[in-house]
């Protein structure tokens, strides 16, 4: 696929020029996530959305309502047809996503596809590679990547803002709920393992996974756990995640070299702080061990700023960006190999938990 540097925006008609036909679009699945990505492309000029596909169609035509104009059906065969479809938006459940992204790129379809991109890394992988033999968008919808808030810290990173990158540290717990088909890795972990590769620099990657769980309730599975990440630079990585917290917490922290950042997604006042505190070392000089331990440690204690964060839902920029990079040929931003990276990591993890913490190369770390 091409990989341009054109910004979202610059694929819009110039002035005078006629305008950009809005491009048509079907979203496949009509249960939790689907009726959220009918509202958003419905409310975007960027589509027109033209079929909304389920095994239900009464439960389609409901999410639709009476009064819609968009096509209601179970025939996934009639919407790739369709030749004023140019993209489609997977929403049915991680099992299927091979079958139905597979059918929809081989029709010539940009897709996007709701986490995780597919239900194993190997079939991530068919789907990346078929979406680059045909020069298709493939697109994972990583919500939490395109919150005002990620979108900021990815510039303040990126930008050396904070510096070289010390250390990330997320914490998503909460009471409930307690899923049968997976566990709490597989559950809660994708949000903020995407906001963690969202927003590394492209020169700094995840290369090796560590994880320990417990299932202190007996529900099958892990029910708490901690998941930790070797970095290529040398850096740390911790997530941790559970069900069983009587609180509910959203925090990341993100340790540069020069400024640390915290991020506190239930604080709508104050959703990031950053911090000009940090802990540095003096140029090393000819003494002894006992002295240089003393010595060469010295603190920063510097000013705390909240910078100002706009308020835009996450999933109305996600389309946005679909929309981009459909037309220009860039890659998304959360594009195919970001889904096939999460997915790297996640199996990773679980054999971690088989072997009891034990560190677990990443096929997409070297």
């Amino acid at each position: 696929m091409k990989d341009t540097a054109k910004d979202a925006g610059q694929d819009t008609a110039a002035a005078g020029a006629r305008p950009v036909k809005p491009l048509g679009v079907a979203v496949v699945g009509a249960g939790y996530w689907g009726p959220n990505l009918v509202r958003n492309f419905q409310s975007s000029p960027e589509f027109r959305l033209r079929w909304l596909c389920d095994l239900n169609v009464d439960r389609a035509r409901q999410v639709l309502g009476g009064y819609s104009t968009v096509q209601a059906t179970s025939d996934l065969r009639a919407v790739l047809a369709d030749p004023a479809v140019d993209a489609v938006a997977v929403a049915t459940p991680a099992g299927t996503h091979l079958d139905v992204a597979l059918a929809a790129l081989r029709a010539g379809k940009h897709v996007l596809v709701e986490k995780p991109l597919a239900a194993t890394y190997e079939d991530g992988l068919r789907l990346v590679t078929e979406a680059e033999k045909r020069d298709l968008t493939l697109m994972c919808d990583h919500t939490y990547c395109y919150t005002p808030a990620a979108v900021r810290i990815r510039e303040m990173v990126r930008s050396g803002e904070l510096g070289e990158i010390q250390f990330f540290d997320s914490v998503r717990i909460n009471l409930g709920l307690v899923q049968k088909d997976v566990d709490v890795l597989w559950d809660l972990a994708p949000h903020d393992l995407s906001v963690l590769d969202f927003i590394l620099p492209d020169t700094v990657r995840p290369v090796a996974v560590a994880a320990h769980g417990a299932d202190p309730i007996g529900a099958g599975q892990s029910c708490v756990s901690y998941l930790t990440l070797q970095l290529n630079t040398g850096a740390i990585a911790h997530v941790h995640v559970n069900w069983l917290s009587p609180v509910k917490v959203r925090t990341t922290m993100v340790g540069g070299s020069k400024r640390t950042l915290v991020w506190d997604d239930l604080n709508p006042a104050q959703r990031i702080a950053v911090y000009d505190r940090g802990v540095e070392l003096t140029a090393p000089q000819e003494i002894g061990e006992a002295e240089r331990r003393d010595m060469l440690v010295s603190y920063r204690s510097g000013d705390m700023v909240a910078p100002a964060i706009g308020e835009k839902e996450a999933l109305r920029s996600m389309v946005d960006e679909f929309a981009s990079a459909v037309r220009t040929g860039r890659r998304p931003l959360t594009d195919g190999r970001s889904g096939l990276q999460l997915l790297d990591i996640l199996e990773a993890a679980s054999r971690s938990l088989e072997f009891r913490g034990a560190v677990v190369g990443l096929r997409t770390g070297h």
